[in-house]
């Protein structure tokens, strides 16, 4: 275990149960207020997330969390998340923790890794990253399919399993057009924000709720790839620019013309980003539809 930052005691007690004992902790990151560790015992491995009660953000981690929790089980029970999926949660003196099953995966980036290069023009990258892609829609879709939206597709929130399908975590933030109350939505990652969604931030007070899109999804989906294929993020602006500035240029609905950017040549690849970063969120295709092609 991590004597320096360990998890919450509370939640260890409660994951007892399902993990058995002995259990090992190691942990995972410690950003933008919260932590994550993998805690593995001899009946399995969990993802064990807790806010940090020390961190001075904008973002109330604690009351996302129990968010997430409930999203969770909102989402198992409209059949979006397979049952098993969320192991616990609960609060802890410091705020709340919550515990989902272990994805033994890469992030996408890492998996794009090969693709990046010019030496990834070959016959087995190639359906590979297609395959990222279509399994990363049809998790999508399955969400999709309920009325709600992950709200948060990035690189980091999607996990490449070994045998090869993408795998979605991190539901905090995810939206529901009659989900309320709730913390507003304010939107996540800049990089992978649809303009709708960015004009919407620039337009409205920091209270007040946006409901993300299966559309805005689709965007964020071939921003996404966009990125982790060629390495740049699919609107200029520089890594120092405000986030107000940054949120401007994306709104513009203009991206980088692919073709000036990516590793290689993939027409089929290429149209289907091409098709996600449509300006207009009428003319994305659906989750359910970019799963198939």
């Amino acid at each position: 275990m991590d004597e320096a930052l360990p998890p919450p005691g509370e939640a260890l007690h409660h994951l007892a149960a399902s993990l058995g004992t002995p259990r090992t902790t190691k942990l995972l990151s410690d950003r933008r207020g919260s932590r994550a560790w993998k805690v593995t015992g001899p009946d399995g491995a969990v993802a064990l997330k807790a806010n940090n009660p020390d961190a001075d953000t904008v973002r109330d981690k604690a009351a996302e969390m129990a968010q997430e929790d409930d999203h969770l089980r909102r989402l198992t029970d409209a059949g979006a998340l397979t049952p098993g999926y969320r192991i616990g949660a609960g609060a802890w003196e410091g705020g709340r923790w919550l515990a989902v099953r272990w994805v033994d995966g890469a992030p996408v980036w890492r998996a794009f890794a090969l693709a990046r290069g010019p030496e990834g023009d070959r016959p087995s990258v190639r359906p590979r990253i297609l395959g990222i892609a279509r399994t990363w829609a049809e998790r999508l879709a399955r969400m999709h399919a309920t009325g709600w939206a992950h709200a948060d597709v990035q690189p980091t929130n999607t996990l490449i399993t070994n045998d090869g399908p993408a795998e979605l975590i991190d539901y905090a933030l995810a939206c529901h057009p009659d989900h309320t109350p709730r913390v507003p939505y304010r939107g996540a990652i800049t990089h992978t924000t649809a303009p709708e969604i960015a004009h919407a931030l620039l337009t409205t007070g920091d209270d007040i709720h946006i409901t993300a899109t299966p559309a805005a999804d689709a965007w964020g989906l071939g921003a996404s790839l966009f990125w982790c294929w060629t390495g740049h993020r699919p609107v200029a602006y520089e890594d120092d620019t405000p986030r107000e500035d940054k949120l401007r240029a994306i709104a513009k609905g203009v991206t980088i013309p692919l073709s000036g950017v990516r590793p290689w040549a993939f027409p089929e690849f290429e149209g289907l980003i091409a098709a996600c970063l449509h300006p207009d969120p009428a003319s994305r295709p659906s989750a359910e539809a970019l799963a198939s092609c």
